[in-house]
């Protein structure tokens, strides 16, 4: 959400302001809110033979619908002061759909809830910083895209475990849904009784910020990316703590046998020759996980 690998929210400005201004950014649960796909000033060209092998069900469309869980600056989160969903997976989805000659609508939905939506055949495609793990391959496939690990972060000052033994004896902040959660609980039964490791677990990562930012937890964990953004947009109040670990690729989450996975791969191998991808991931400041060679379910554990 190492799963997103985990996520998280853009709003980090907002988190100076308080933790309110932070749970405003942007909410998982806001499942009926959708992006107005607003220009990234990055475009793409049709590329009419990856269009013709796009399958019927989405070439008559003409639209794919595309789930993320918008609380995950600066992959995905909800601007400021509206409804619009903007970030690098957007920009990435919104460039994938033009090179395969179709619109993107990208839908606001809760992480934990977009790969039972992509197998029910309520969302074409998840792109919500998935990492590509042999578990979700067994539901879904994966388009690779990016690579990050996870970082733990908390306030300046405060605790600040090297790896995940080093949880023990503090109080976790994570989002539902993903590896972090799972690595958090996973730890927490291996530390001793004097130095219990409590696990918070939110419905996204904006209450997991908030968490941090009111003192109810002293350490979040989240993608590489996303923990980097937000302590720079912190002033100084949040810190990196620890090493990064599990690097493992990100995915775009596509339903098996949809016949769509093929067309998305030839995309975005053509959004990578054309500089597009580079462009998209240097706007972000996303460029140490960029990938060369994307594949089809890339999973490494």
């Amino acid at each position: 959400m190492t799963g997103k690998i985990n996520r998280t929210s853009l709003a980090v400005a907002g988190i100076i302001a308080g933790a309110l201004a932070v749970s405003a950014c942007g909410s998982s649960s806001s499942s009926s809110s959708t992006s107005t796909a607003a220009s990234s000033g990055i475009t793409a060209t049709k590329d009419a033979t990856i269009a013709a092998s796009v399958p019927s069900k989405y070439s008559t469309a003409g639209t794919l619908s595309v789930a993320t869980d918008a609380s995950y600056a600066p992959m995905e989160y909800v601007k400021d002061g509206s409804k619009e969903i903007i970030g690098a997976d957007v920009d990435l989805a919104n460039a994938l759909g033009q090179v395969m000659g179709l619109k993107t609508n990208v839908e606001n939905a809760g992480f934990d809830a977009i790969i039972p939506g992509l197998a029910s055949g309520k969302y074409d495609m998840g792109m919500s910083s998935f990492s590509d793990n042999k578990e979700r391959e067994a539901t879904v496939d994966f388009v690779t895209y990016y690579e990050a690990g996870t970082s733990f972060f908390g306030k300046k000052g405060g605790p600040a475990p090297a790896n995940l033994a080093g949880l023990c004896g503090l109080t976790v902040a994570v989002e539902k849904g993903t590896i972090q959660a799972d690595d958090a609980n996973a730890q927490a039964a291996k530390c001793p009784s004097n130095k219990k490791l409590t696990v918070l677990v939110f419905p996204d990562q904006n209450g997991a910020n908030s968490a941090i930012i009111s003192g109810r937890a002293q350490v979040s964990m989240a993608d590489s990316p996303v923990a980097a953004y937000q302590v720079t947009q912190s002033n100084g109040q949040l810190v990196l703590v620890g090493k990064p670990y599990g690097t493992v690729p990100y995915g775009i989450a596509i339903p098996k046998n949809s016949g769509l996975s093929g067309p998305v791969l030839a995309a975005m191998k053509n959004l990578i020759a054309g500089g597009q991808y580079t462009a998209i991931l240097k706007k972000w400041g996303l460029e140490q996980g960029a990938i060369t060679t994307p594949v089809i379910n890339g999973a490494i554990n």
